[in-house]
């Protein structure tokens, strides 16, 4: 009985220890989502403009980045140049305003320009919740259908561009033409 008392612990350290020394390895950009190959979740909420409420037909009928941002996410301030630029080369981004005020969102978008053909207000965190979102940024590849078909966690810059969205996006773009 006095050996087992010394043995369990003993496992249970060890295969904890295993478990830790596995997770140092782990790279969070690679999460893995179960959203991959699914619609869009289905929602109804306000654009951070105020002009209407938005819905997941909105975001249909051509390939698209649907980027998750906030103003309290240093990293979003680093990617949002980015961004910008994207879309002034005609690439279609979404956003979803995470977790935000309003007002904050609006002076960013203003201050800092908006790359954005629609941007979703999503104050309360719901959206984000259904996408499986662990923070900002996080950018999803959505087909022309609105069937999210690759997750991007973290700063898109010019090197995760060229080499993991843009040939996503534009297979995309050219599947969705008649």
């Amino acid at each position: 009985m006095k050996r087992w008392i010394m043995v369990v612990p003993l496992a249970v350290f060890l295969l904890m220890a295993v478990f830790l020394y596995k997770g140092l390895f782990l790279k969070p950009e690679e999460l893995p989502s179960a959203m991959i190959g699914k619609p869009f979740p289905a929602f109804a909420l306000a654009s951070t403009q105020g002009e209407r409420n938005l819905t997941q037909a909105d975001l249909q009928g051509r390939p698209a980045l649907v980027n998750v941002w906030a103003t309290w996410c240093p990293s979003c301030k680093v990617e949002h140049p980015y961004l910008n630029q994207l879309a002034e080369q005609g690439v279609v981004i979404h956003g979803i305003n995470y977790k935000d005020d309003n007002a904050a969102a609006r002076k960013w978008l203003a201050e800092f320009h908006n790359p954005y053909q629609l941007d979703i207000r999503d104050e309360q965190g719901s959206l984000g919740l259904d996408l499986g979102v662990y923070g900002a940024p996080e950018t999803f590849l959505i087909d022309a259908k609105g069937i999210i078909r690759y997750k991007h966690v973290g700063i898109i810059d010019a090197s995760v561009w060229r080499e993991q969205l843009a040939p996503l996006y534009q297979g995309l773009v050219d599947e969705a033409k008649p």
